[in-house]
């Protein structure tokens, strides 16, 4: 039986390290499923089963001698899984980072500012009036508990290769040890999820708030704002000055981009081009942005029922996948899909979300496109896109790899700051973010394709997640019950205020300043902590989705601002 012992004790071998790894990993899962009053910690379980184990395999080496495992395999574990981390989370929310500013984007993402701004004043308050300043130690595991209360990992990982960072370049910056900080997280996280609930709680009895008219302001006020919404009619030509003239010209007159994608003339359905002439008594099926429906109905006609199944001409509406790399950041007017393949395209989703597909839209593998006309004419036009399913279930991985590569690179760049004694660094957090975003956003022009199914993104995500989660758990068990002992509660206490007092301070200035809407608000609160499990309550609270519009729309930044900031503390004030 001594092989059996020694492959869960002799931290040397190979075998031990995969199964503490895959041991730690699938106890934190399984934990992670259980839910109390409705709320699950999900795959952050793994951080306290690592604690666990990282206490008993101490220990068994200060007890029994036992083999250490090697520092060096752990910390490179810790780093891949945070760089695999980060750069999922910075290509999903590339597409929708700078696009979340229009509209009422930016009256959101200023409330999740200021709730992050908050939070950092809340804890250096706290810090500077209780804790000793004078510990080199203390402001590390402040900036730990600061993370563990707005319950944000990746910012953990950023605050962690800072402080190795400082480390590396001066020995003595922390005195005898390296600062542990995941302690201080994981003392906080548990009420930090609790706290952005009851934030979410104590904000709707302070204003008594109303479900029902909460969400009839929200209709009201969101009908005609999306100026790419699609909006389909069926119109009959009365205006007489558009008697003969072309679709070409009636959209110059008008100033409004819209699709003809079927006429209905003397009798017979044509699919028209820009060419086409109308005439009085026509009927058209028109796709325009919502917003210019009401001046393209003034300037045509009127509002008509028509069967268009009833047709003599056979015309076929299909969606179509684009898969061809080829097309991949090809705007949909270059193709001429009128003029050289005979059909119209009216609609474009992409990331669950429905537009109009106007002439100047950039087409990106992934995303699916309505198109109308001749069977045969749409099967050449499909082709001409792909339309392969089988093609984005393949994963991209020059996009993964050439992305960290470079993430990498420019996370390594010195950046001096006037009043730093050493330059600033993103690291291996910031970097590979910073990078994913921007290859998420503009990777199409040169040519990478940063599609990726959602089930391959989670997938990347959650391994880099757990083997991160795992390795900093191992790690910091061995001092984690002299943490607690020494100070513990204490951490518990100041991370309940971090998380709460920012919530309650920028949801009361949201509602009485900004007049947000309440659904919204808990979307926000949610999306500015970065917290799922707050996003899950609120959704099922509402009993609708637009708790997710706030939650998706403050997500990006508030993501980005959590991982910078927290390196950004621990360079400018323990370096």
């Amino acid at each position: 039986m001594q092989w059996l012992i020694d492959l869960f004790t002799n931290g040397g071998s190979v075998a031990h390290i995969i199964l503490l790894y895959a041991a730690v990993i699938s106890a934190g899962v399984l934990l992670g499923r259980l839910k109390i009053g409705g709320v699950s910690l999900g795959v952050t379980f793994v951080l306290f089963v690592g604690i666990i184990a990282g206490h008993f395999l101490h220990q068994g080496q200060v007890l029994n001698g036992n083999t250490p495992e090697p520092l060096n395999v752990m910390n490179f574990v810790q780093d891949f899984g945070l760089i695999l981390f980060v750069y999922s989370i910075g290509l999903q929310v590339g597409p929708s980072f700078f696009t979340s500013f229009k509209q009422g984007g930016v009256k959101m993402n200023l409330i999740a500012g200021g709730i992050i701004m908050l939070n950092i004043v809340v804890m250096l308050a706290l810090y500077y009036g209780f804790m000793d300043t004078s510990d080199p130690q203390a402001l590390p595991m402040m900036v730990g508990v600061l993370c563990g209360a707005v319950t944000n990992t990746p910012g953990l990982g950023a605050a962690n290769a800072a402080i190795e960072q400082i480390a590396n370049q001066s020995p003595a910056a922390f005195g005898d040890s390296v600062p542990v900080i995941a302690n201080g997280y994981a003392c906080a996280y548990p009420l930090g999820v609790l706290g952005i609930i009851g934030s979410i709680i104590i904000l709707r009895f302070i204003f008594k708030v109303n479900f029902k008219k909460e969400e009839e302001d929200f209709t009201a006020q969101n009908s005609n704002s999306a100026a790419m919404k699609p909006h389909l009619m069926h119109l009959e030509v009365v205006n007489p000055s558009m008697d003969g003239k072309t679709i070409l010209q009636v959209r110059d007159y008008l100033g409004r981009d819209f699709v003809c994608s079927r006429c209905l003339h003397e009798g017979h359905v044509v699919l028209p081009t820009k060419e086409t002439q109308l005439y009085i008594g026509d009927m058209l099926y028109i796709v325009c942005a919502e917003e210019d429906a009401e001046a393209i109905v003034a300037f045509i006609g009127k509002e008509v029922e028509v069967a268009w199944d009833k047709q003599d001409v056979p015309m076929a509406s299909k969606k179509i996948l684009v898969t061809q790399e080829k097309i991949n950041g090809k705007t949909l007017g270059s193709l001429h899909p009128s003029s050289l393949y005979g059909v119209n395209v009216t609609r474009l989703f992409r990331s669950g979300i429905e537009l109009f597909a106007h002439p100047n839209v950039t087409l990106q593998v992934g995303d699916r496109i309505t198109v109308v006309g001749p069977e045969d004419a749409v099967e050449r036009f499909a082709n001409k896109l792909g339309n392969q399913k089988d093609r984005l279930d393949k994963p991209n991985l020059l996009t993964i790899f050439f992305g960290i590569l470079v993430g990498i690179i420019f996370g390594s760049l010195p950046f001096s700051i006037p009043g730093m004694s050493m330059p600033v660094k993103l690291g291996l957090a910031g970097g590979p973010l910073v990078i994913a975003i921007l290859v998420g956003r503009f990777g199409f022009k040169l040519k990478l394709v940063a599609y990726t199914t959602n089930s391959a993104s989670m997938m990347i995500r959650d391994i880099g997640l757990v083997l991160f989660l795992a390795s900093v758990g191992i790690k910091a068990g061995g001092n984690f019950v002299e943490t607690v002992m020494n100070g513990g509660l204490m951490y518990v206490l100041f991370g309940f205020l971090i998380t709460i007092i920012p919530l309650l301070t920028m949801g009361i200035i949201a509602r009485l300043y900004y007049k947000e809407n309440y659904f919204l608000l808990m979307g926000i609160m949610a999306g500015s902590t970065t917290d799922p499990p707050a996003l899950a309550y609120s959704t099922a609270t509402a009993n609708n989705d637009i708790p997710s519009v706030g939650y998706s729309t403050v997500y990006p930044l508030s993501m980005f601002l959590r991982i910078i900031t927290a390196q950004i503390i621990i360079l400018l004030l323990c370096s």
